[in-house]
Parts: C-alpha cells; sequence; structure tokens
C-alpha cells in the first residue's frame, strides 16, 4: 500500500490519523511514518484497512437518501 492509498483509505473511512493508530493499538507517531513513506505498512495491516475501505465505500452506496436534514419534532 502507498502512502496516497493509505490516504484515500482514511478519506473514505472518515477517520483521522489518531483513529486509524487506536484502532491498530500502535501509536500515532507510526502511522504518520507511513504517510511519510519513513516506515513501511505491513502487508497485513494495508489488507485490513483497504478492507475496511472497500467495505465503507460499498456501504456508503446504500446509504439511505431521504434523511438529509431531518429533524424529530
Amino acid at each position: 500500500m502507498t502512502p496516497e492509498r493509505l490516504e484515500e483509505c482514511l478519506s473514505v473511512v472518515h477517520w483521522p490519523v489518531e483513529t486509524l493508530a487506536e484502532v491498530l493499538g500502535c501509536d500515532v507517531s507510526l502511522v504518520e511514518a507511513w504517510l511519510t513513506e519513513e516506515a513501511e505498512i505491513p502487508p497485513k495491516a494495508a489488507a485490513w484497512i483497504d478492507t475496511v475501505a472497500q467495505f465503507m465505500e460499498t456501504a456508503d452506496g446504500m446509504k439511505p437518501k431521504g434523511l438529509k436534514g431531518k429533524k424529530f419534532p
């Protein structure tokens, strides 16, 4: 996984770097190192992140359309 793809995945799932680090149980500095190519993204982490992003892309397409701006009386 490239740093660009990692950024794209984070955007798709609406996660800041801190959330990914929390979910993976690592320090934010490691995710930041992945994004700056100071460290290589482990293949298993890359596969998991990509799978989560693909799931969210699919789920986003199924999101109900008529709820935007709705409020409870």
